[in-house]
């Protein structure tokens, strides 16, 4: 099944942090889909991913950056 939640952070540092939303995901066994994308360094990718986020079946975003 492709995951329904996307975790998105702006850095690899901000993992501390989000990894916690992963974790409870995991304990009930939700899938989801964890990705670094800045929307400082990579303006286009973030755009992108926003605009095509429902479309690849994303119905929730756990979204932190900093």
């Amino acid at each position: 099944m492709k995951p329904k939640i996307a975790i998105i952070m702006g850095s690899e540092s901000d993992l501390i942090i989000m990894k916690q939303a992963a974790e409870i995901l995991d304990k009930f066994e939700v899938a989801y889909d964890l990705s670094i994308i800045s929307a400082h360094r990579t303006p286009e990718k973030m755009g992108q991913f926003a605009k095509q986020a429902r479309d690849n079946g994303f119905r929730v975003i756990i979204a932190g950056a900093g």
